[in-house]
């Protein structure tokens, strides 16, 4: 296991792979106390971020799909979204936002994340489905102590950035012993539109509120634990969408219980979350015609289980696992000014999911291995569309030939995993190959009616569902070592995607622009006479991506990540959307017994290679220079301070997306720009 250290409480060495190789990159964030231990760990990011995806792009292969201060979503090696399989404490959940305006880090804010587990490259079949990797966020917890006196740990937080005068505030407080652990926590955020050299960026802002508990029980051999949290997210801008976020009003609940045997595991969860939101293209947005104004609501109620069985004798490990996964979800647009305006565009939405897995580590002479089998069983069916009475014939027609067509959906995948390993006392070789399998999400199967609702793809262009979608399947080969060389070390990996049925937008009929079927009429009534459909096609992503870092001496170190994708449709001759350019981040560190400084610099390559298809522009290339420092006051007291953007450079990041909100300082249809000089400050303490 690797780690990636983010607020510092000591320094150390630079991380580096062990003779056991990873599967996981594990970035830590803020030390925390423990009952009889403390965890000491080097700053590797600026604590001006906000958003965990933007945490999770620091890793190899790894980038950030910026759709809104507290919406982006993870890219890893050229998939992203619903592709990649992202879970909370290990509990996986729908969004609630047809546009993924809260994919799930949303759900972990910095403040309260202890950790993100980022399974390297292929995530095992005991993770669940998924086509790419997979990351887990790990939220602050009690733990255990050694013995029946109670001890009480905690931290309380607070920080700021200039850039959109924001701050946040955290505390999390735990009690335990030997038996019984509790904690709770709470997170306040609050931030205005961001500014950049060239001016403000209407309809930026963020608002986000968390609280929640939990506890834990162990006697004998059985462990039994419970958390429950709330997340209200306020007001929240999102400008490369139609909409911003009203609120998002989110619960989760998870309970789990553990029988440990002499040699063996015996373990089941439970979770559900319940997400509802609105949101609206009004509240921020220089609306003046009270017919255009729209306001949406949807709800997603996710029920998740699992139960499992491991057994482990010397290096040999064998795991078998059931899980189910169902959700309940509905979309209404409506307009605020008009009660007989409103249309459901996904109208009760069931999506149930049950799975088995076997998965087994064991040797092969010298190498180590990890084998996985996964088989899953899908169903998914809609309602009734109904459209309110203000509507058009268009859209009323376009409800009534969907409620007339079988709805009812049914699949079969399966997955296959097979990693390899060769340890080494200075390297370790690396294999990994795979088949993997997604199904196509409820817009991409469900959407009858041509919206910009496209899970969260932000191009500006329309979409319609395809109820005949059939699931991807991605054939995966992956290739690395893990060196480390004295004083140095790197991990590059080498590595190719060739997917099948690849689920992608493309134009509606074989004559776009010609406005000849009902779907185009309405689509062009709503101002957009090209709209795509989701479809299946045949891609391939390959690339290649290393971390590494060299010890100078005792005080001076240098490491960093450097990535490179490159991903094309196998059916016509078009790249795909939305892919990170070639980048490259170095960071220089001062390393004090109670100080440390970071200079990092941040190298993304123009990209030119972008989907004609979904009418992506090319982006230029840039370099940006940060400076932090952590400065360690007492063992309990830490502060951080910095400021990104030194040379408060004006740049447009590839995957920012486009301006969609009219009255700000980015054009309209102009890609949105990144920060302006962004000073910050932090400061954490611990009990």
């Amino acid at each position: 296991m690797s780690v990636l250290l983010l607020p510092a409480a000591a320094w150390a060495a630079p991380a580096a792979p062990s003779d056991d190789p990873a599967l996981l990159d594990v970035i830590k964030v803020d030390a925390q106390r423990q009952p009889g231990k403390d965890i000491v760990s080097p700053t590797e990011a600026p604590a001006s971020l906000v958003d965990a995806a933007a945490l999770a792009a620091r890793a190899p292969g790894a980038a950030l799909i910026d759709n809104g201060a507290i919406s982006g979503q993870v890219q890893y090696r050229g998939v992203f979204g619903p592709r990649v399989n992202v879970r909370i404490d290990g509990q996986g959940f729908e969004s609630g936002g047809p546009n993924l305006m809260d994919p799930p880090l949303h759900y972990a804010p910095m403040g309260l994340i202890e950790r993100l587990e980022i399974d390297r490259g292929i995530a095992p079949v005991s993770a669940g489905p998924g086509l790419g990797g997979g990351v887990n966020a790990v939220l602050k917890q009690s733990r255990f102590g050694a013995d029946d006196s109670w001890q009480s740990t905690g931290e309380l937080a607070a920080g700021g950035r200039s850039a959109n005068d924001s701050y946040g505030l955290s505390g999390f407080a735990a009690l335990s012993n030997d038996r019984v652990r509790l904690h709770a926590f709470a997170l306040r955020e609050r931030g205005d539109d961001i500014e950049f050299p060239g001016g403000t960026i209407r309809s930026s802002d963020h608002e986000r509120d968390v609280w929640g508990f939990g506890s834990g029980v162990q006697t004998g051999d059985h462990e039994f634990r419970f958390s429950a949290r709330r997340q209200d997210t306020g007001p929240t801008g999102n400008p490369p969408f139609a909409m911003d976020i009203r609120y998002f009003h989110t619960d989760f609940w998870s309970a789990g219980w553990t029988h440990y045997g002499e040699r063996s595991m015996l373990f089941a969860d439970v979770g559900y979350t319940d997400v509802e939101h609105a949101m609206n293209n009004f509240r921020a947005r220089p609306i003046t015609d009270p017919t255009r104004f729209r306001e949406t609501y949807a709800d997603a109620r996710t029920l998740t289980g699992r139960l499992g069985w491991r057994q482990a004798q010397g290096a040999d490990a064998l795991e078998f696992g059931l899980d189910l996964r169902s959700a309940r979800k509905d979309v209404r647009i409506t307009n605020p000014n008009n009660a007989s305006f409103f249309v459901d565009s996904l109208p009760d939405i069931a999506e149930e999911r049950v799975g088995a897995y076997v998965e087994w580590q064991r040797p092969l002479g010298e190498w180590r291995s990890e084998l996985g089998l996964r088989v899953d069983r899908s169903t998914a069916d809609a309602g009734e569309a109904a459209v309110g009475t203000a509507l058009p014939m268009g859209p009323r027609n376009l409800a009534a030939a969907f409620n007339a067509r079988d709805r009812d959906l049914s699949y079969t995948t399966t997955d296959l995993v097979a990693r390899f390993w060769l340890p080494g006392p200075q390297h370790t070789w690396r294999l990994s190959l795979a088949r993997k399998s997604r199904v196509g999400g409820y817009v991409e199967r469900f959407a009858w009616l041509p919206t910009e609702a496209s899970g969260g793809l932000a191009d500006g262009n329309t979409y319609v569902g395809d109820l005949g979608l059939e699931p991807e399947v991605a054939w995966i080969a992956e290739a690395g070592v893990d060196l480390q060389l004295g004083a140095g070390w790197a991990r590059p990996t080498l590595w190719y995607r060739r997917i099948d049925d690849y689920i992608q937008g493309v134009p509606f009929d074989d004559t776009p622009g010609v406005i000849d079927t009902p779907v185009e009429m309405v689509s062009s009534m709503n101002g957009d006479p090209t709209p795509l459909r989701f479809a299946n096609v045949d891609a391939q992503i390959h690339g290649v991506d290393v971390d590494f870092g060299y010890r100078f001496s005792k005080r001076w170190q240098l490491d960093g990540v450097a990535s490179w994708v490159k991903g094309r449709r196998r059916d016509i001759d078009d790249d795909l959307y939305r892919l990170s350019p070639p980048s490259l981040r170095l960071g220089l560190s001062w390393l004090g017994e109670d100080w440390r400084w970071t200079l990092e610099s941040q190298h993304y390559a123009e990209q030119d290679e972008v989907s004609q298809t979904n009418s992506e522009l090319p982006s230029a290339g840039y370099s940006l220079f940060g400076l932090r420092a952590d400065w360690i006051l007492s063992p309990a007291l830490q502060l951080q301070f910095g400021v990104e953007n030194l040379t408060d450079h004006e740049y447009r990041p590839h995957l920012a997306g486009s301006n969609r909100v009219s009255g700000s300082d980015v054009a309209l249809g102009e890609r949105l720009p990144g920060a302006g000089r962004d000073a910050y400050l932090r400061v954490n303490w611990q009990w």
